[in-house]
């Protein structure tokens, strides 16, 4: 978005963080970044954000919720109710309160799109992670049901579902586990950031003017597989 021109809001919960981030997308788009310090869990912080968004112009086009916390480590038996509220404060309810607060804007100016970011994993679960699957899914359920309330007021809403995203911790897997979860993959490649980036980008465009309420899948193929390659007969 930064470098099609557009005025980004970067939201983040650690300062310092997102200080190096936009000071970085400055220097690599010229773009106005503006640094939104607030933790979308908590709707006092959320109201305060998207009113200093509100302030300068009184628009707001586009939205991408892609805050998440995956809650990682437990079973469902051992998962302590605090986790459990955590990935759900974090994933839906966050997501409910921007998007809320962004379509009253939008509903203003009768435009705007708003994308949240899904991952395949609302459809087929992964062991160890019962809070995210089911925050995914409810993700899921909070796109649609967004997109048949606000399209009337001119509001679109889609979700972009990611599978394996290259992130920095892909570079502590043990030996041997990046080729075994590729086999999961028939693309045989994880995503990168910016793929996940310029789908997200399409669904904002005026390409996808008549599209609502759709998931566009960016997970290499993952969720139309049924077995790894090296698991069939």
């Amino acid at each position: 978005f930064a470098r099609e021109g557009a005025t980004v809001w970067l939201n983040g919960r650690n300062a310092a963080e997102l200080a190096q981030v936009a000071d970085n997308l400055r220097k690599t788009s010229g773009a106005t970044v503006h640094e939104a310090l607030a933790d979308i869990g908590a709707q006092e912080q959320v109201d305060a954000l998207f009113e200093r968004i509100r302030q300068p112009s009184g628009r707001l086009d586009i939205l991408v919720t892609n805050a998440v916390y995956q809650g990682m480590g437990h079973t469902l038996i051992d998962t302590p109710q605090q986790m459990l509220e955590d990935v759900f404060r974090i994933n839906v309810f966050g997501a409910y309160a921007c998007a809320q607060a962004a379509a009253k804007i939008m509903a203003l100016q009768k435009s705007g799109t708003i994308i949240n970011i899904g991952s395949n994993t609302a459809e087929r679960a992964i062991r160890n992670r019962t809070a995210y699957v089911a925050s995914k899914a409810a993700v899921d359920g909070l796109t649609r049901a967004m997109a048949v309330e606000l399209g009337p007021m001119g509001i679109r809403v889609n979700s972009v579902v990611a599978g394996y995203i290259r992130t920095e911790r892909w570079d502590t897997l043990a030996e041997g586990v990046e080729k075994r979860r590729l086999l999961n993959v028939p693309l045989q490649a994880e995503a990168g950031g910016n793929d996940i980036a310029e789908a997200v980008l399409f669904l904002a465009s005026d390409a996808a003017a008549r599209i609502n309420g759709t998931r566009l899948v960016v997970d290499g193929g993952s969720l139309v597989q049924l077995y790894p390659a090296d698991c069939e007969a």
